[in-house]
């Protein structure tokens, strides 16, 4: 069952999409060699709080933490623990925020001190992944003419796209239907029309598109240990183009104060 937002349900969709911007642009304020992820959590958790909201994640099916904390070979779901961050890692951080009984999520993939020219290369292509499928979700058009064009962009440029896991649906729950994958035939699936609202998330591997569970239940990883991006935005079909809900805005003036920006 599929249920489209009407105008008020989306700009609440809106303001806890952009609450998980602000919580990204934070947690983006501290990542830097030395840090763990388990801090990077607590400062999520305490401002999302702050902020009249409650960390989606937490407690969901389970799931120990506020932010999914994924470094490297991890592509999603990594539990935040004690082990410190150093230069040369990226991270893919993922929140989601409850708020006024709807949804919002995102995701950011970020890089650790200096990186390398591939690591940078590889977020790029997923960032603008993500854009280029933005882009073709028009009302008229097909879901998979997303999906199409996250996996044609990316398996151009050498990279794998992970199948296992998708998009989704978002309101009043954090995962809705249609599932929104990121590979496809273009001109089939759902017809896109006004008022639907989902979340696409690109997660795109350097190596092979084959993953592994790990034991924790949670951590899924490549199954070649080579490295994983990940980038998630929270978008409405309006009358005539897609609307971004949620931002990267707020996480990129902190890269570029620090001069951190990559992509």
């Amino acid at each position: 069952m599929i249920y489209y937002k009407t105008a008020e349900e989306i700009e609440r969709i809106r303001d806890s999409s952009l609450l998980v911007a602000r919580t990204l642009g934070e947690v983006a304020k501290h990542i830097e060699p030395g840090v763990t992820s388990l801090q990077l959590d607590k400062i999520a958790e305490e401002f999302i709080r702050d902020h009249g909201g409650v960390p989606a994640f937490k407690g969901y099916g389970g799931f120990p933490n506020s932010l999914c904390m994924s470094p490297n070979e991890q592509v999603v779901h990594g539990i935040p623990n004690n082990v410190p961050y150093v230069s040369g890692d990226l991270i893919s951080v993922d929140c989601g925020v409850l708020k006024d009984g709807f949804y919002g999520d995102s995701a950011y993939t970020f890089a650790v001190g200096e990186v390398t020219e591939e690591i940078k290369q590889l977020m790029k292509v997923t960032k603008e992944s993500l854009y280029r499928g933005i882009g073709v979700a028009l009302p008229g058009k097909r879901l998979h003419d997303i999906s199409y064009e996250i996996q044609t962009y990316c398996e151009k440029h050498g990279y794998s796209v992970v199948r296992e896991l998708v998009g989704h649906g978002i309101g009043r729950n954090l995962h809705e239907s249609p599932e929104v994958p990121n590979f496809g035939k273009r001109g089939s699936g759902l017809k896109l029309q006004e008022g639907l609202v989902i979340a696409i998330e690109p997660m795109i591997n350097m190596g092979t598109r084959n993953v592994v569970h790990g034991k924790d239940g949670w951590t899924i990883r490549t199954a070649d240990g080579k490295p994983s991006a990940h980038f998630e935005h929270t978008i409405a079909i309006q009358k005539d183009k897609a609307e971004i809900l949620s931002s990267f805005e707020y996480v990129e003036e902190v890269l570029k104060e620090r001069n951190a920006l990559i992509v």
